[in-house]
């Protein structure tokens, strides 16, 4: 059975991962679960799909996670850069603000859109705006440190 599914399967992970080595390992493991649930599993070949799908999304996922937490890190570090020298512009703090806070302050700041109109873009309530312009002014003040006048 080994010898038969092994490289289909390997091939699918291939297609999906672009991976030969992530790829492969994915396949192996879908097949030490299926030896580990050996008697209680009805359709072997199915359950070796389903659970190398599976184990695909959770590479994905952690590729995505990975690859968001280095652009965060480029980002701070580009800011940190920035504040190490001169006064840090305002275009880096905020591209160094998470997607979640930068909507609302591009929309409302520099699109010159109301509060209302930010909320209906966004499809958020205007309170959850107002939050999250407030936060973004609460991280950039902590940002710039000395770099500013007291912001009201």
């Amino acid at each position: 059975m080994f010898r038969g599914l092994y490289p289909r399967l390997a091939g699918w992970c291939r297609r999906l991962v672009d991976d030969d080595g992530t790829a492969h390992e994915i396949a192996a493991e879908a097949f030490t679960r299926l030896w580990a649930r050996w008697t209680k599993v009805d359709e072997p070949t199915g359950f070796l799909y389903v659970t190398a799908a599976n184990l695909v999304r959770d590479h994905w996922r952690r590729m995505d996670r990975e690859r968001r937490a280095l652009r965060r890190a480029e980002q701070e570090e580009s800011v940190r850069q920035t504040a190490e020298g001169d006064e840090p512009s305002v275009r880096l703090l905020v591209q160094s603000l998470p997607e979640r806070l930068r909507d609302p302050v591009l929309l409302y700041y520099f699109a010159d859109l109301p509060v209302r109109e930010v909320a209906a873009r966004l499809g958020r309530a205007e309170g959850t705006v107002k939050s999250d312009l407030h936060t973004a002014r609460e991280l950039l003040r902590a940002t710039l440190g000395g770099f500013h006048d007291p912001i009201r």
